[in-house]
C-alpha cells in the first residue's frame, strides 16, 4: 500500500517550476524534498518555510533558494536539446527507480520514452577491461536486448561502452553522472547520440554540471535503481562497479556476478561477490531465469521510513538541545537517536530535518546520519 502523498500524473508548469526551485536549493536531497512535501503539501509553501527551517537548524546565514528566473532558464536550456524534467509517475520516469526513497523527484530524461519505461538489466564493469571481459558485456547486452530487456550503464569507459554499443539497436540507457550537457567521457558523446534513437538518457544533474568523484555513487543508484538486477562483468577490489552491488543489494535489486581468473586483479571483485552470495553468471538466461518472477509481480510504491508522518516545529528546545548533543562526526542509526533521545521519532526527524537544510546534517547509507 502506497502511504506517501501521491504525485500527480502530470505536473503543471507552475508546480514543475516550484519542484525544481525546491529541488536546486541548498541542501535539499531527495529525501529532504519528500519530507517537506509531505508535510506542507506542496513545494511552493515549502519554498517559503525553507530560511525558517534552516535558522533553526543552526544555520549561521541565509542557504541559497532556487530563484523562479533560474528555474524557468533551466527548464527552457533543457527543451532546447530535447530533455524533459519528469516526476515520478509520469512517462518517462523509469518505474522501478520511481519507487525508491531517494529517487530524484525530478528527473532530467531525453530519448525514447518507451525503452524508459521497460523492464532493464544493468550491466557494469572495469574501466580497464579485459578483451575477454569486453566480449563477454557485448555478447551478454546483445542477448538481453533479444530478450526484450533494455540495458542500462554509465557510459563509462570499458565494460559500460562495450554494453551500451551492444544494445543499440534493442535499446539501452544511460545514467550520467552530470549534466546532460557535460558527457562524460567526452569521447563517449557519440555514443550517447547513437544510443538515444531507439534508448535514453537519465540524469538529476542540472545542466552545465560537470562530474565530481562524489557525483558517481549518486549516478550508480540510479543504474541499480532503476533495473530489476545489476550485472558485474568485471570489477577490482574497491571499484565503483562493487559500489553498485553495494547499492543495488540495498535497494532490493537482484546482483549478479561473471567469474574470472583468480590471477586477474579485474576479477578479485565480481569473484567475492560470488562468494559473498551473488548469482554466477555465464550467459543470458541466468539472468532471464532470475528475473523473470519478479517481472510476474506488480511495481508497488512501498511506504518509505518517515513518510507520511507529520513534522513537529513547536518541538520543546530541551529536546532538540539533547538530539544535537548525541549527534557527532561518528554516524549513528536514527533509530539508535530516538531510543537515546527519549522523545519521539517525529522530533527527532524534524530536528534532524532542520540539521539538513542548516548544511550540518550527512546523511550515510544504512539509515546512518552524523553531523558535519
Amino acid at each position: 500500500m502506497d502511504t506517501r502523498t501521491p504525485i500527480p500524473t502530470h505536473l503543471t508548469d507552475a508546480e514543475r517550476i516550484d519542484r525544481l526551485r525546491l529541488i536546486r536549493s541548498d541542501n535539499v536531497g531527495p529525501r529532504t524534498f519528500r519530507s517537506l512535501i509531505n508535510h506542507f503539501g506542496s513545494a511552493r509553501t515549502a519554498l517559503e518555510r525553507l530560511p525558517d527551517l534552516a535558522r533553526r537548524g543552526g544555520a549561521s546565514g541565509a542557504g541559497r533558494i532556487c530563484g523562479e528566473d533560474d528555474a524557468r532558464a533551466e527548464l527552457a536550456a533543457a527543451r532546447k536539446i530535447g530533455v524533459r524534467l519528469v516526476a515520478p509517475d509520469e512517462a518517462g520516469y523509469p518505474p522501478r527507480l520511481a519507487v525508491l526513497d531517494d529517487a530524484p523527484p525530478l528527473l532530467g530524461v531525453r530519448g525514447a520514452t518507451d525503452a524508459l519505461m521497460r523492464p532493464m538489466i544493468a550491466i557494469v564493469g572495469s574501466r580497464n577491461a579485459s578483451g575477454a571481459g569486453l566480449k563477454f558485456a557485448g555478447t551478454l547486452a546483445r542477448d538481453l536486448g533479444d530478450a526484450g530487456f533494455v540495458v542500462i550503464s554509465g557510459l563509462a569507459r570499458g565494460i559500460d561502452q562495450a554494453a551500451h554499443r551492444a544494445a543499440i539497436g534493442s535499446g539501452t540507457v544511460a545514467a550520467l553522472a552530470g549534466g546532460h550537457d557535460r558527457i562524460y567521457p567526452p569521447e563517449h558523446e557519440d555514443l550517447l547520440a547513437a544510443l538515444l534513437e531507439q534508448g535514453g538518457a537519465i540524469s538529476e544533474m542540472p545542466l552545465g554540471h560537470v562530474p565530481r568523484a562524489r557525483d558517481f555513487p549518486r549516478r550508480n543508484r540510479l543504474i541499480s535503481g532503476a533495473a530489476l538486477g545489476v550485472v558485474v562483468v568485471e570489477a577490482a577490489h574497491r571499484s565503483g562497479s562493487l559500489i553498485t552491488a553495494r547499492i543495488a543489494a540495498e535497494q532490493g535489486r537482484e546482483v549478479f556476478a561473471v567469474p574470472g581468473s583468480p590471477l586477474d586483479p579485474r576479477a578479485a571483485g565480481t569473484n567475492d561477490l560470488i562468494k559473498q552470495g551473488a548469482m554466477l553468471v555465464t550467459e543470458a538466461a541466468d539472468v532471464v531465469n532470475a528475473v523473470e518472477p519478479i517481472m510476474e509481480r506488480p511495481i508497488a510504491f512501498g511506504a518509505h521510513e518517515g513518510d507520511g508522518e507529520p513534522l513537529d516545529f513547536e518541538a520543546d528546545a530541551g529536546d532538540r538541545a539533547r538530539i544535537v548533543n548525541l549527534l557527532g562526526p561518528s554516524p549513528v542509526l536514527l533509530d539508535d537517536l530516538i531510543r537515546m533521545a527519549g522523545t519521539s521519532p517525529t522530533t527527532v526527524r524534524t530536528v534532524l530535518l532542520e540539521l539538513e537544510l542548516a548544511g550540518r546534517l550527512e546523511r550515510h547509507g544504512g539509515g546512518l546520519v552524523s553531523l558535519i
